[in-house]
């Protein structure tokens, strides 16, 4: 039985308090942040240690490429997707095909380390907002679909299921959801013709959904991840969404106009969302699994979907990764397109050192 929360741990191996943690019946899944990884070898005996102690348990990372990347020491350099945006607007067929060549790389080398599933693609618009930048493939909701739809064909052919975020969009706007109140005054209409698009269109390639801690005021008063209009009567009911629904982050600031964390889970479960993300805030887990006791069970079923096909580890990264057809391919279009030539390598440093710090971001 898989429960309703998603925890974080503290460093490189499990404490005793980790353990005591993800035992409980309330705590379905685990992600990892970058102070979890040291090397592959690491992240894949600290992943098989989680399923030692909870069988029934996802484990979460995100690996989106650029800066947002937690898995670095060893593992094959993503680009952010805004590069393949780039790319889309000069080639569009070479764009699509690394789209794909990404999608499959990050999922067999994710997978490889014991990891289900990494939070991606991002299908926000870019534009203005502070904390997406780069990480949207473009600010065209045709090009974004188009684009995504290759990544997660990459993803799901590597055996990895699909999570886009953040629905309906958190583009549009400049505030960071993580550090401040978001607040899009749109109208409905709007958000549905421009932002929700990539949603909308990318719906036969989903497989969960991560909704965006942004209050859309003139469709409702509660940000869209506690939103029963936003997730019941629009993704479920209109958009026929049957996949699963993960919270965003309930710690983020966006989050905290609900109330405590007891009241935050709560109302996430209650408006629609499968699973609830509790990060960076140990008393908050403790908290948030207690409330739980009160919630029913998700749906087992769909949750099940996002479990990855973790391949038997080989002794090492590469060892590993080779058991995976297209992966060595993958890795080369990949590595040559985007870091092979000077220019490349300065973009793709560039991509990791903005002023907006990503440790912690989903």
């Amino acid at each position: 039985m898989y429960g309703v929360l998603m925890i974080d741990i503290d460093s490189t191996a499990l404490t005793a308090e980790d353990v005591s943690l993800i035992k409980q019946a309330q705590v379905g899944g685990v992600i990892l942040f970058a102070r979890n990884v040291a090397d592959a070898a690491q992240v894949r005996a600290l992943c098989d240690d989680i399923r030692y102690h909870n069988p029934d348990i996802l484990i979460g990372v995100d690996q989106e490429g650029g800066r947002v990347a937690r898995l670095r020491e060893g593992f094959t350099p993503l680009p952010a997707m805004g590069r393949l945006g780039d790319l889309f607007d000069q080639d569009p067929n070479r764009a699509l095909n690394c789209a794909y060549d990404c999608g499959y790389l990050m999922a067999t080398e994710v997978m490889a380390v014991g990891i289900d599933l990494s939070f991606a693609p991002v299908l926000d618009r870019g534009g203005i907002s502070q904390v997406i930048g780069d990480r949207s493939f473009h600010h065209g909701t045709s090009a974004i679909a188009a684009l995504a739809a290759q990544f997660m064909r990459g993803m799901k052919a590597a055996g990895m299921a699909t999570t886009g975020k953040h629905f309906p969009g958190h583009g549009a706007i400049a505030p960071d959801s993580h550090v401040s109140e978001a607040i899009d005054t749109r109208s409905l209409a709007d958000i549905i013709d421009s932002d929700m698009q990539p949603f909308a269109q990318t719906l036969p390639w989903l497989d969960a959904v991560m909704p965006a801690h942004v209050i859309f005021s003139q469709v409702d008063n509660k940000p869209a991840g506690f939103s029963k209009i936003w997730l019941k009567d629009i993704l479920r009911d209109q958009l026929k969404f049957e996949g699963v629904i993960f919270s965003d982050d309930l710690s983020m600031a966006g989050a905290k106009a609900v109330g405590d964390i007891s009241a935050r889970v709560k109302a996430a479960i209650e408006a629609g969302c499968d699973i609830a993300l509790v990060c960076n805030d140990r008393v908050a887990a403790h908290e948030a699994a207690a409330a739980a006791q009160e919630l029913s069970y998700p749906h087992q079923n769909r949750i099940k979907t996002m479990c990855g096909k973790i391949p038997m580890w080989q002794g090492d990264l590469i060892s590993t990764c080779q058991q995976f057809d297209y992966w060595e391919q993958a890795k080369q279009n990949v590595t040559q397109t985007f870091f092979d030539t000077q220019s490349s390598t300065k973009a793709a440093t560039d991509n990791t050192a903005e002023s907006i710090d990503p440790t912690n971001y989903n």
